[in-house]
């Protein structure tokens, strides 16, 4: 029996913390964790600081990139900017979803 926190002898030890992302990110997001995050941490960068203040990413996979805007108004210009933000997200993050859904949510 091993004791609790004695390293078996085939682990390696401590790995980055961005080798465990992708592993548990790897089943939605095949690019891995850092193309799946640029997309949560870097969102006011990617889209713009007015845009970020009405519109989040909630749900990102493959196929598609689930945003929040806080009014329909809002939803509406997104949707509009479609294709333009999937390319500025894959222009940052080296990969974007296949597709953008919008959905409203007041804050």
């Amino acid at each position: 029996m091993t004791k609790p926190g004695a390293r078996r002898p085939n682990d390696p030890g401590p790995r980055p913390i961005g080798e465990s992302l992708d592993a548990v990110v790897r089943p939605v997001a095949p690019h891995g964790a850092r193309a799946f995050g640029a997309i949560f941490g870097r969102w006011e960068e990617i889209v713009g600081p007015a845009l970020a203040a009405h519109v989040r990413p909630v749900r990102a996979t493959e196929e598609v990139l689930v945003v929040a805007a806080d009014h329909p108004a809002w939803a509406t210009q997104v949707r509009s900017l479609g294709p333009t933000l999937l390319a500025q997200i894959d222009q940052a993050a080296g990969h974007a979803p296949a597709r953008l859904e919008v959905v409203v949510r007041r804050s």
